[in-house]
């Protein structure tokens, strides 16, 4: 059997999108890292915000191997994955007004944490009031977006604005509106998007500039280690144990 040109193809994409963040987002990835860094050193907690396959992303650091134990993953009943039923309904409630304020307002989050919001257009009503709310708060709100969204599309939320338009710092995917790299003839909707693929690094990105800031400072990453090599879950208890009162995931509020 024969490669597929196609597959070749979408690799050929992704990869030029993670070079584009990795050279063109530098600055800002730095910038979001070290927020974390000031949140971290500061005793502070992490939280991470996505909707529908964006939450891919967020979930992507929070209870892992190599990732940072304080980040927690602030979910929207019924928006973070597509086990709803029906899934159209995750989509429907990213549209909906005052969701996210009663999340956050229940939500252990308050001044002085960070909140990832990952939205790959940012002109939805969740990701865009989230944003707004978490900063009257007195959080401070890394995004993470598409900006071509909100250059080429109109916002969704009541205000006309999108997520980059509130956030501190904001990390630009580069992904092209509709969110698929390939076409083909005798297929009608363009298909392989590519957007988890890019989001999930700029955030594994940013933690590790966060690691480096910490390090930096004489602070030890609280950093967890697979379960599945000698040693690790001994390792992750301790971790656990000393950052008890900001880690969410395991303890509740």
């Amino acid at each position: 059997m024969s490669d597929s040109k196609l597959a070749g193809q979408f690799f050929d994409a992704a990869i030029g999108l993670l070079e584009r963040v990795r050279d063109e987002e530098s600055g800002n990835i730095a910038a979001a890292g070290a927020a974390i860094a000031d949140t971290v050193a500061a005793g502070g907690r992490l939280f991470a915000f996505g909707a529908g396959h964006s939450s891919l992303a967020a979930q992507d650091v929070v209870y892992r191997a190599g990732g940072l134990a304080l980040m927690n993953l602030l979910a929207v009943p019924g928006a973070v994955g597509v086990d709803v039923m029906p899934a159209t309904l995750g989509s429907a409630l990213e549209r909906v007004d005052g969701l996210a304020g009663a999340v956050l307002d229940s939500s252990p989050a308050t001044a002085g944490d960070v909140l990832v919001i990952i939205s790959l257009s940012g002109r939805n009503a969740l990701p865009v009031e989230m944003a707004l709310n978490a900063r009257a708060l007195g959080l401070k709100v890394i995004g993470v977006t598409s900006v071509a969204y909100a250059d080429g599309t109109r916002s969704r939320h009541s205000s006309g604005g999108f997520l980059r338009d509130h956030c501190d710092i904001v990390l630009d995917s580069k992904i092209a509106i509709g969110d698929a790299e390939l076409t083909l003839d005798g297929i009608e909707a363009p298909f392989a998007p590519a957007s988890t693929v890019v989001t999930s690094a700029l955030m594994q990105a940013m933690m590790a500039a966060a690691a480096e800031q910490l390090v930096e400072r004489g602070v030890e990453p609280p950093l967890l280690r697979s379960g599945n090599v000698d040693g690790g879950h001994e390792w992750n208890g301790r971790v656990m144990a000393e950052n008890r009162d900001r880690i969410f995931y395991r303890n509740g509020r």
